[in-house]
């Protein structure tokens, strides 16, 4: 950083034919241009002026010196200006990691709309259930569901999804609701099967949280087979609000035993930073914020049985 201030000195002093001109247009004082040069000089080993006591020239070395480092400060200003634009305007390359359901069911039909709003960007985005290191694997923003276990990483709290129990209205008409999560012993529940075991439920009840485990009579591990099987009538399914917010909207699915549902999870970006995010993550961070922490759909009651 010194040999930048003396080469910004010594070309100030040659355009300016003066150096105490020069040290006034860079806010210092004219002993202080005129050790900067000096230490230049010293440091090529070349004389770059021809002082007297009336006039101060350039040196052929000096001329042919001042072209270059012309050059080299014509480009560091329009690299600060490139920088400068990359901080206003989102644009360039985002890679961003989410949970498989989320990104599927709750980012995918949204990116359309992102995209058009900020065209610069392109997207790179990655579905997958692991957890990663996202500095190690270029990643900008990752999306986690669920309480943090890295507790010195920067993040931001986006919004909360929570367990709902679900069916399809056929269903219920069939089998009708479950009025406690007690009844759930007498109803077809469809298992979510994560690392070979069946994730098991919790709803409120009268003792507490009720863990309970489905029957097993119907097991998948996959979120989106889960909820087309609800949609089906194939059973009760415990599953993430985000999910099925298409289905309650539509009718396909409604939801029972809301009043026990118990288990909130937030959902979080991981980002680099605080410091000096770039426009690209800003806008995205804000975008997925207003996705996931809008307020849940309205959900319509569960049908009553009439043949009781």
């Amino acid at each position: 950083m010194d040999s930048l201030a003396n080469i910004e000195a010594f070309v100030r002093v040659a355009e300016l034919g003066s150096i105490t001109r020069a040290a006034r247009s860079l806010h210092v004082t004219a002993s202080a241009a005129s050790r900067r040069i000096a230490q230049l000089e010293d440091e090529l080993g070349v004389r770059l002026f021809h002082r007297t006591t009336r006039a101060l020239t350039l040196s052929d070395e000096g001329r042919a010196f001042l072209e270059r480092c012309q050059r080299i400060l014509e480009e560091l200003q329009a690299a600060k200006r490139s920088i400068a634009h990359a901080r206003a305007v989102p644009e360039g390359r985002l890679c961003v990691e989410a949970p498989a359901v989320l990104g599927r069911l709750a980012l995918v039909p949204a990116l359309p709309a992102f995209l058009a709003r900020y065209p610069g960007i392109e997207l790179d985005l990655r579905l997958r259930d692991a957890v990663i290191d996202p500095a190690a694997e270029g990643v900008d923003v990752t999306l986690r569901i669920g309480r943090l276990r890295d507790a010195d990483v920067v993040a931001r709290r986006l919004g909360v999804t929570r367990m709902l129990v679900c069916a399809s209205p056929e269903y219920v008409r069939r089998s009708g609701a479950p009025e406690a999560p007690e009844d759930l012993e007498r109803h077809r529940c469809l298992g979510f099967v994560r690392d070979h075991r069946v994730v098991t439920w919790r709803l409120r009840a009268t003792s507490g949280t009720l863990r309970f485990e489905p029957d097993g009579h119907l097991r998948v591990n996959d979120g989106d087979a889960l909820k087309a099987l609800a949609v089906a009538g194939a059973g009760l399914a415990w599953v993430f609000d985000f999910m099925i917010a298409r289905e309650l909207a539509s009718g396909a699915l409604i939801t029972v035993l809301d009043a026990f549902a118990v288990d909130e999870r937030p959902i979080h970006a991981l980002y680099q930073g605080p410091r000096h995010v770039v426009p690209r993550v800003r806008v995205f961070l804000d975008f997925a914020a207003a996705l996931l922490g809008a307020p849940p759909p309205q959900v319509p009651a569960a049908p009553r049985d009439e043949s009781a």
